[in-house]
């Protein structure tokens, strides 16, 4: 047998042999030196000198010292402190209100839930089981299908590892040499229009057929308002906001209030007024940020001189980072968005604010006390690293420092939870690490042995189109996800794609991107759908594993269609990359 065809038996035998059950790592590592003992063997020198035992080392210190993996113990860490600190039952109930007028509101307020959580934590494992345990039973109780309960949870769930922070993403950029920032950016937009199309089809399914979601009792969407709202409203307005800035002028009869801890306050009055401003503050703030960003920020450059010889050594022009120069079509054309986007955000917030009840008032603020403060530290965490302020590591640092502050002031942290959490984060990052040193030994023997070389001849001679080439390989992809994870897909078979994408002119970071999209097929295609065998362990008995496949299915495709719709409009995931940072 040939060098080249015996490391494709290399390759095939890695796919049984994890298959069966063996560890990924160690099977990666077992097979490169077995295979590398043979390539490299010589029989005029003695075993021992073989050059696969210096591979290994030169392989394992690369692995190592590779400044990309870094991050991935901190944000695994962030991940497993919000896990163990329980965070997520008032952020589900909170949401849950929010949308209780809207059909199969259970099963939207567990989509939204596993989105953000996903995004905050990037433990698919967690996510799912986390909202198996707090969602699941109180949708089979309120008649929900099974399948519509199973799949909202499933697909949500596998969410995390798509939009940043995303380890995923992390590993396959340390892989393919690519800017992790620039991935982050490149998912970003994508990572939330699956997210929306999972929503359009669960609100889809649900008017359709209403009985698969029926609607909730009314002890279920009544939200709790104290009395002394009731009594506010009576004496001053009717409307929360005009009630409470009119108490504020004129305290006097608002004092005779009686709360649960007493006589109300004005302290009391005053916090509740600026809850009732927390969405009009925050679409201010991000129209204010826009433009601080768009106009502001850019001319503020353009007006600092550079220093002589600085485009010589490599730096951007002005231009070049986006900024709209005055006059110009882009330009205009941002000011006229610009101004619709805000006069259809002042007629949305004076129809919401006209009608501002104490029952509204109550469910913001129960979003500001469980969801803003999660939501504050995943925006500081990715605004940090897009805007270049900081580094990859850096912002996961600061992300993990204030996943503790909020679970340290929940109160539900202690020092039990935070020993669990270190010690999962040590072992997902041993198990990252391994499987990196192991990679790298498979891959080098693999080439060494010929096998990429044969591949890429046989993939040329085919004499593909680019679209096809994208279609071929994203359907390899796509069928290894169902024996493979993730984690063996990228660190195996990924890198066997990435020498070819310069013959067929395809840009890395789309093609990044749509593995990264694929790969949500991964969690959810039988047999080795890890997402359904997560939601088993904490199902009812009467839920069968073949209920849950059912319900994961339709996402499957849904899945597929997001890819469709990227490739036709590649500027989702390219657009936000190339104006950040410029082609």
């Amino acid at each position: 047998m040939s060098d080249p065809f015996l490391g494709l038996t290399m390759l095939m035998l890695i796919v049984v042999v994890i298959i069966m059950g063996f560890p990924t790592a160690f099977t990666l590592m077992g097979l490169g030196m077995l295979f590398g003992f043979y390539a490299f063997y010589n029989p005029a020198e003695h075993w021992i000198d073989n050059r696969v035992f210096d591979l290994m080392v030169q392989r394992t210190y690369g692995a190592m010292t590779n400044d990309v993996l870094i991050s991935i113990p901190l944000f695994v860490l962030m991940g497993y402190v919000m896990e163990r600190g329980a965070l997520v039952d008032k952020m589900f109930y909170s949401i849950q209100l929010s949308f209780r007028r809207v059909p199969a509101s259970l099963a939207i307020a567990t989509l939204i839930v596993c989105t953000f959580w996903g995004i905050a934590s990037g433990l698919v494992g967690a996510v799912v089981v986390l909202m198996g345990v707090i969602a699941f039973n109180p949708m089979l109780r309120a008649g929900y299908d099974v399948k519509l309960a199973s799949g909202v949870i499933t697909a949500g769930g596998t969410l995390g590892i798509l939009i940043p922070p995303s380890v995923m993403i992390i590993v396959y950029a340390a892989v393919a040499g690519q800017s992790v920032v620039k991935l982050y950016a490149a998912a970003m937009f994508p990572g939330f229009f699956l997210a929306f199309l999972y929503l359009v089809y669960i609100l889809g399914w649900a008017t359709i057929n209403p009985k698969i979601a029926p609607p909730l009792p009314e002890n279920q969407t009544t939200v709790p308002v104290p009395a002394w709202m009731r009594s506010l409203q009576t004496v001053y307005s009717r409307n929360m906001l005009v009630g409470l800035l009119s108490a504020l002028f004129s305290p006097s009869r608002a004092m005779a209030l009686e709360t649960e801890n007493g006589r109300l306050t004005y302290w009391e009055l005053f916090k509740n007024f600026c809850a009732a401003l927390v969405p009009l503050a925050l679409t201010a703030l991000t129209l204010l940020l826009v433009w601080w960003y768009v106009v502001i920020h850019p001319q503020a450059s353009a007006d600092v001189e550079a220093p002589a010889g600085l485009e010589q050594l490599g730096a951007p022009a002005v231009e070049e980072l986006g900024a709209p120069a005055v006059g110009a079509g882009p330009a205009t054309s941002f000011y006229a968005t610009f101004g619709i986007i805000a006069a259809l955000a002042a007629v949305v917030l004076v129809r919401y604010y006209r009608n501002m009840t104490a029952e509204r008032l109550e469910v913001v603020k129960l979003l500001v006390s469980s969801v803003m403060p999660l939501g504050i530290l995943t925006v500081v965490v990715l605004g940090v690293i897009l805007f270049g302020i900081t580094t990859a590591t850096e912002s996961a640092a600061v992300g993990a420092a204030g996943a503790f502050l909020l679970a340290l002031q929940a109160r539900t942290l202690d020092w039990k939870r935070i020993k669990e959490a270190v010690f999962l984060t040590a072992k997902t990052t041993a198990m990252v690490c391994w499987l990196f040193v192991g990679s790298a030994l498979f891959s080098a023997v693999f080439a060494i042995l010929g096998g990429q070389a044969l591949l890429e001849q046989w993939v040329l001679a085919l004499n593909l189109t680019p679209l096809q080439f994208i279609i071929l390989s994203q359907a390899i992809i796509f069928i290894l996800g169902w024996p493979l994870e993730w984690t063996e897909i990228i660190i195996i078979f990924v890198p066997i794609f990435l020498p070819m994408l310069r013959h067929f002119d395809v840009d890395p970071v789309l093609w990044g991107v749509l593995v990264f999209v694929n790969l949500q097929a991964a969690f959810l295609s039988p047999p080795v759908a890890m997402s359904a065998y997560y939601l088993k362990g904490v199902s009812p008995p009467h839920v069968t594993l073949n209920q849950i496949f059912a319900g994961m299915m339709p996402y499957m495709l849904i899945v597929i269609l997001c890819m469709i719709l990227m490739y036709i409009w590649p500027g989702m995931a390219l657009w936000l990359p190339n104006y950040l940072y410029g082609d």
